[in-house]
């Protein structure tokens, strides 16, 4: 374990205590698949609270953990995220914007990453997942995309972050991960193999790095450089005897 590893796990650690002592919800940044994978394997002692990751929408790939529960703390409340929509304020004249330069505008402006979740790109514009506690200054500082000056507005979620993209047919030898990879990602299954030896595959925010694991139906498989995909399951078999499988493709 490395020494930024045990750190985390001690900030983990505290969070839990203090929400527990003054039962009440107390919440980190946004973390990271690994930083995830790093709580979800962790073991709490009796004078922790519990924890629930949220990111402001169901697929959420950088979530928050909130620490506490209504059970705890006798009341609900919603995590501290907020959802801005960033679009040009003339379509005719705007670039035609990417993730990048969303995200490297926004970095331009000094914030940290932890404080920013997902970006959804829809129509040319940005649904940006934040900290309420930054999400006022997004809103008066960001006027400018690459050459493109844009406009900023506190905003639902978009369609597309309630409603999962559309199923698609996948073909495999089995329900191993290293097969799902490749289908997917049109890799050979070396590759996808290699992949999960490097430590760059999480199934539900968990690590994974043994090669014939095979995900659950319901199981979302993130695969750093690549993106990530719901793995809805097996439909059929087929002649030959391999199977079709459905995934949905973030």
């Amino acid at each position: 374990m490395t020494e930024s590893d045990q750190h985390l796990k001690n900030r983990f650690l505290e969070l839990a205590h203090r929400a527990f002592s003054r039962e009440c919800y107390v919440y980190s940044e946004f973390l990271t698949t690994a930083e995830q994978d790093i709580l979800c394997g962790m073991a709490f002692d009796k004078s922790s609270a519990p924890f629930a990751l949220k990111g402001g929408y169901d697929a959420a790939e950088r979530r928050l953990a909130c620490f506490g529960d209504e059970s705890l703390c006798g009341y609900s409340e919603d995590p501290p995220i907020v959802c801005i929509r960033i679009s040009p304020v003339s379509e005719k004249f705007a670039d035609e914007l990417t993730h990048r330069d969303f995200l490297g505008s926004l970095m331009g402006l000094g914030f940290r990453r932890a404080v920013l979740g997902d970006m959804i790109l829809n129509e040319n514009s940005a649904y940006l997942f934040c900290l309420n506690s930054v999400s006022g200054y997004i809103a008066e500082q960001l006027a400018k995309v690459r050459h493109t000056a844009v406009r900023c507005a506190v905003a639902q979620a978009p369609d597309i972050a309630a409603a999962p993209p559309e199923p698609i047919p996948i073909n495999i030898a089995s329900e191993r991960l290293d097969a799902m990879i490749a289908a997917v990602y049109k890799l050979s299954r070396d590759e996808s193999q290699q992949l999960i030896s490097q430590g760059k595959v999480f199934v539900d925010s968990r690590l994974t790095e043994s090669l014939s694991f095979s995900p659950k139906a319901g199981s979302v498989v993130s695969v750093r450089g690549f993106g990530r995909f719901l793995y809805e399951g097996v439909e059929r078999g087929t002649r030959k005897g391999r199977l079709k499988a459905s995934v949905r493709v973030f």
